[in-house]
Order: structure tokens, then sequence, then C-alpha cells
């Protein structure tokens, strides 16, 4: 199957991008179709699930998130993430976004999976990671950069009572839901 981009601008460029592009490409059933689609440029993301192993206790962010006051109150608990910057390499950004939002060290992290997270309408790919640290590894304050007006809460939430309340009551966030059912299937012994 083959495509091929005829033209492409971007038609919307502040912290976001927004980009326009006419395709030819092939049908399923032959032939070719021309379609126009805008895709949201997000660029490649990290996040990682962090368990305490001393605490027995998953480490959360819980911060303001304008997108989602429709339907909820606008904070929402989720794992700590951020955006890759040029040059950074997803493990490099992952520990930063820890260090930044939570105050942590890791040491080591495992790739769970690389994903796109709304493929119909952005680019964005979020590399995710699991890491174990203990109550020792905080080393810093943590909460968020003042320099991009982040407020970040720790909140510590154990597996018994994220299973008791269920994934879904938990969070509302995809990659966090992904996180916690992966940790579920694969560290069920911890």
């Amino acid at each position: 199957m083959k495509y091929e981009i005829l033209e492409e601008s971007t038609v919307f460029n502040d912290y976001f991008k927004i980009k326009e592009a006419t395709i030819i490409h092939d049908r399923f059933e032959g032939g070719t179709i021309k379609v126009k689609r805008k895709s949201f440029e997000r660029g490649d993301s990290v996040a990682v699930l962090i368990y305490e192993t001393d605490t027995d206790s998953f480490l959360f962010t819980k911060q303001f998130r304008y997108p989602t006051i429709h339907t909820g109150d606008g904070w929402i608990l989720e794992i700590p993430a951020g955006s890759m910057e040029e040059g950074d390499s997803p493990s490099e950004r992952a520990q930063k976004e820890v260090s930044e939002e939570l105050g942590y060290q890791l040491h080591k992290l495992k790739l769970i999976s690389t994903f796109f997270t709304s493929p119909g309408g952005s680019s964005e790919r979020i590399f995710l990671y699991y890491a174990e640290v203990t109550s020792e590894d905080k080393i810093m304050e943590g909460g968020g950069l003042a320099s991009e007006k982040e407020n970040i809460a720790l909140i510590k939430i154990t597996p018994s009572e994220v299973k008791q309340k269920g994934i879904l009551q938990c969070v509302a966030d995809a990659k966090s839901l992904l996180a916690l059912q992966w940790f579920f299937l694969n560290k069920a012994e911890v």
C-alpha cells in the first residue's frame, strides 16, 4: 500500500502545531482515494508508572488539566509524564519529568510500550516506562516547574486500593490505565 503527500502546510503554529495535508493513498479494494486531513502535531512524550517498594504504593501526579473540565472538575490523577524536547532520549526525558514533578531519582527504567495516543488526529507517541523506587529516592521537592506554571501534587495509592476501587475509578487517563493494566498482568507478585 502506498501514499503520496500532494500538499502539506502548517495551519496553526503556537504552543502546538496543526498541519493540513492533501494525500492520495491506495484503497484496499484497489485504486486510490484523495483526502484532506489535519494532524495535531504534539511530538513524542514519555510517561512512567512508578512503584515505591517500601511503601507498597504507586506514585501519581494530580494536577489541573484544562481539556478535562467539561466532564469533570479539571484535576486528574495520572502517572508522571512530559513532552520530549529536541536532543532528548526518551529515558533521559522520563528521568527529568519524574524529578521535576515528583522529586524522585530513577535508577532503572523498563520500557513497557511505545504507542500513538490518538492516531486519527494526533502525531503524539508515548514511550511508556515502569520503574521501582524507594522513599529514599525522593531527593528533591518536586511539584513541577515554576517556569512552566506547573502545580503538581504527589499522590500515593497502593495496588490493593486500586484493585478495590477499580482501575477506572482511580484514573481517567489512557496512559495511566495502560500502565496499571500492564502492572496487574505482569507484576502481580508485588
